[in-house]
């Protein structure tokens, strides 16, 4: 059979479209993560201010000089906000993956912050907000071809 130059199932004059590939899973797992980070960030939030001596470490030995309460507030919207976005990059929406970067930059900055008082955990939330970053901004766009 003789070679044409056309791929299979590409019609002429058309150039041969594959679709997303398969790493555009990645988009939906950074929203899911997204929600997770969210709802673990209102938590913390909310024991900060119902519970503030949970935290071992004195508001002087932070990074920087706040209370335990300012922190659960802080902790307590941005997990509200990231697990909205997280909500909005799953239905496949471009602010939603915008906003999504931005916040997850501010939570991991936050973590940053916060890991004198918990330091394993500010890393695991730092870790998930970095993926959740790759995965935004490489992926983004394929998945919401899909």
């Amino acid at each position: 059979m003789a070679d044409t130059g056309q791929r299979a199932g590409a019609s002429a004059g058309r150039a041969y479209d594959t679709g997303p590939s398969a790493w555009a899973v990645w988009v939906l797992f950074a929203g899911v993560i997204m929600i997770m980070v969210g709802a673990f960030h209102a938590i913390s939030g909310l024991v900060a201010l119902f519970q503030d001596e949970y935290y071992v470490v004195r508001p002087s030995g932070l990074v920087i000089n706040m209370d335990y309460t300012a922190w659960g507030w802080t902790h307590l919207l941005l997990g509200l906000l990231v697990a909205g976005a997280g909500f909005g990059v799953i239905a496949g929406q471009i602010w939603a993956r915008t906003l999504g970067v931005i916040l997850a930059v501010l939570s991991a900055t936050a973590n940053m912050l916060f890991i004198a008082a918990y330091p394993l955990w500010s890393i695991l939330i730092i870790t998930l907000d970095v993926i959740v970053i790759y995965a935004l901004i490489v992926h983004g766009r394929e998945f919401s071809e899909s």
